[in-house]
């Protein structure tokens, strides 16, 4: 019997009889989006976490057997059925903030964007969007390092679309293969033009395991810059990404190389909640490892499916 038809796609979560099957192919995710923020849900057959764990100095580490690993939803332990500790491929969107409030810093973001596409290896896929009062291609999925010449021609105008790019970069990563998934955006996190609420926009990411780090790229001293960096944490600590704070100079570039890093080698997790409930409500998620002084980070939950 072809595979395939053991596999049933609900809402944009993958159900499937056999964990070994749905690790062996990864979590596909099909979307099926509507006007209403409530109709963007998950079916919380199964929940996929991509953890990154770091020792005090910030190292990566490795050897970590499943049963270290205890998961817990809503303060409730579950049984870890899926368990992966390898270096896997990922995909990543790169999202360049265009708009006018972003004038001095274009080449600056610009240099960032280059700098991640030098770290990624063959089996690596990355695309390049801009964002201002549209979002845009640049550079469709690809492993090369090079940008396209129309990188050197951005410039800064128009309003921001910030949240519409990264729900549309969720989207678009929900069509891709491989299982750890990133969107990475470079933003004074000024949004003032999108039709989606950032909450929305953060479930999107979440919904496809999309992992999202933000740069802060606004000036210091602009009075809106401790709200728009509440914006840009929010989107990095709730999916498991991280906040870059200083984004030029040495600084940015090893935040770079380590963003890379930390794609590449993570921890995998997947569990069958043992809450069924489609009530529509969030699920708080905390990773706990059998190991002392270390850093887990992961996204924080996900919304439930809810009961038409």
């Amino acid at each position: 019997m072809n595979l395939a038809k053991h596999l049933i796609f609900q809402g944009n979560r993958l159900v499937c009889f056999s964990f070994k099957a749905a690790l062996f192919l990864s979590v596909l995710t099909v979307f099926s989006f509507g006007q209403d923020d409530d109709e963007l849900t998950i079916d919380s057959s199964i929940v996929v976490l991509n953890a990154s764990i770091k020792d005090v100095a910030g190292r990566h580490v490795s050897g970590l057997r499943k049963q270290q690993f205890k998961v817990f939803e809503d303060g409730v332990e579950q049984q870890v059925d899926l368990f992966s500790a390898e270096e896997t491929p990922f995909a990543a969107v790169i999202l360049l903030d265009t708009s006018g409030s972003m004038e001095e810093r274009v080449s600056m973001a610009r240099a960032a964007a280059i700098r991640f596409l030098d770290g990624l290896r063959e089996s690596d896929s990355a695309a390049i969007y801009r964002f201002d009062s549209k979002v845009i291609l640049v550079q469709p999925f690809s492993n090369s390092r090079d940008v396209a010449e129309k990188v050197y021609d951005l410039k800064a105008d128009g309003m921001t679309r910030m949240n519409d790019a990264v729900y549309d970069a969720a989207v678009e990563l929900s069509k891709r293969p491989e299982k750890r998934r990133a969107i990475i955006v470079l933003s004074d996190g000024q949004d003032t033009l999108s039709e989606k609420s950032a909450d929305r926009a953060l479930k999107a990411a979440l919904a496809a395991d999309i992992s999202i780090y933000t740069v802060d790229m606004s000036a210091i001293g602009d009075s809106k810059r401790v709200q728009s960096q509440g914006v840009l944490k929010n989107f990095s600590e709730k999916s498991g990404g991280t906040f870059v704070s200083t984004p030029g100079g040495a600084a940015m570039r090893e935040a770079f190389a380590k963003i890379v890093e930390d794609l590449g080698i993570q921890y995998t997790i997947g569990y069958s909640p043992a809450n069924t409930r489609k009530d529509g409500k969030w699920r708080s998620i905390e990773l706990r490892v059998a190991r002392a002084n270390l850093t887990v980070r992961t996204r924080k939950g996900y919304t439930a499916e809810k009961q038409k």
